[in-house]
Formats: structure tokens, C-alpha cells, sequence
């Protein structure tokens, strides 16, 4: 899907100068991208603070949920330096993150089943993400839940795999079931990790954890394809 230059672009260019301060060769999308990084590293500031706050539990709530079907930062990003500080607490952390991701994703699975027009699309032009989400609705009316058990573990924002779920109309149980596999596997792991190993390990699982589990994903495929061509 194709989208025009919108009147919120246009209304976000004149509301920061863009329309005023033009500078040669700078264009919307220029402006919107320079826009879009300067607000995600503020976020991206907000989080790690909040992640040090006394209600972080309760912002950790929030991020899971929002992550799931709208915000751009992983909560990873929160979830992490929580878990260094309080290690003792690890598992509990962990079981609130996923619950609170699976609800989200539950809200981005609604977002894509009836507003996907009004919400859902205008959520992956913002994030340029248009033929993205359509590939993945695709794919869901073709693979079924592999495409959340693949997905689900992989970089790919969670965001777009809910809301092209929700789009594909898939089934809401089978998609709860394998949201908690793949959302419990990635946060219990990172929980076990730094829990056992603490600060040395966290270069590994931001850079290495999604490889991780989307080998194992391929060994349990593998097992499972081996057992019934057995």
C-alpha cells in the first residue's frame, strides 16, 4: 500500500518550522525522519530513567503493553537494567514483562482485526512499514502460528507481527498461546541470563540473544518434522 504525503505530515512540518526554515535539498521525509530519530532517542532516555524510578515495575507494565502494538523502543530496553539491579527478583520481572506483552499484543491483534484501515496501517506508515505488515498477512494466512513462533523471536518489532495477525483475521487462542511461548522464552531467557551471569553478559543478549533463540526455534522445528516423518 501506497500512501501520499498526509495532512499530518504536512501539519507536524509546519508545527516544528520545516514549511519556515526549508533548507535546499531538504524535503518532508527528511524532515520527519530527522524528527522521528531526535523523539526516539528521547524516549530512548525516558525509558532507562524510568527503569531506575520506584514505580518501575508499573512503567515496565506499560512499556510491555505499548510495545506490542505501538511504541517504537523494545522493552528490553527497560527490562534489562531492571534485571541487574534487582536479580533477586528476576523471574517475577520476567512473568510480569511477558504478561504485560502478551495483552499487548492482544491490543495490536484488535487494532488489526477491526481498525486495521483507521489505526493499523497509519501505526506501519509511521514506521515505514507498509509492504512489511502486508507480507507478514500474507504469510499468516499461509504458515499459521509458525509465522509467530519465527517472528516472535526474531529482531522484528513485535508490533507488526500482532497487527498482521489481527489483519489475517488468525485465530486468537493459537495466536495468545504462541505470543506467551515467544514472548515467555525471550524474557525468561534474558531473566536466567543475567540473573546467573549479571553485567558481563548483557552485551551478549543485546546483540546475540535473538540469534540465540531463533536457532532453537529451527532445532524444535526440526525435531518436530523429524518425529512425524517418523
Amino acid at each position: 500500500m501506497s500512501y501520499s504525503r498526509s495532512f499530518t505530515e504536512t501539519h507536524v512540518a509546519q508545527s516544528y518550522g520545516f514549511a519556515s526554515s526549508r533548507r535546499p535539498g531538504r524535503t518532508v521525509r527528511t524532515f520527519l525522519q530527522e524528527y522521528q530519530t531526535t523523539m526516539l532517542t528521547l524516549l530512548y532516555t525516558r525509558i532507562t530513567e524510568l527503569a531506575a524510578s520506584p514505580r518501575a515495575v508499573w512503567w515496565l507494565i506499560v512499556v510491555a503493553v505499548a510495545e506490542s502494538s505501538v511504541f517504537p523502543l523494545p522493552v528490553d530496553l527497560m527490562l534489562v537494567p531492571m534485571l541487574l539491579a534487582n536479580r533477586e527478583r528476576a523471574w517475577f520481572l520476567a512473568f510480569v514483562c511477558t504478561t504485560a506483552s502478551v495483552v499487548g499484543g492482544l491490543i495490536g491483534w484488535l487494532l488489526g482485526a477491526f481498525l486495521m484501515k483507521h489505526i493499523g496501517m497509519p501505526i506501519a506508515h509511521f514506521y515505514h512499514a507498509d509492504q512489511r505488515i502486508l507480507n507478514l498477512e500474507a504469510m499468516f494466512r499461509r504458515y499459521g502460528v509458525w509465522i509467530i513462533l519465527a517472528k516472535g523471536l526474531t529482531p522484528l518489532p513485535y508490533k507488526f507481527v500482532t497487527l498482521a495477525a489481527g489483519a489475517a483475521h488468525f485465530p486468537l487462542l493459537p495466536f495468545i498461546a504462541a505470543s506467551i511461548v515467544t514472548r515467555g522464552a525471550r524474557f525468561f531467557l534474558e531473566a536466567a541470563l543475567l540473573r546467573a551471569f549479571g553485567e558481563p553478559i548483557r552485551d551478549f543478549i543485546e546483540k546475540r540473544l535473538a540469534l540465540v533463540l531463533f536457532g532453537a526455534l529451527i532445532l524444535i522445528a526440526g525435531g518436530i518434522a523429524l518425529i512425524e516423518f517418523l
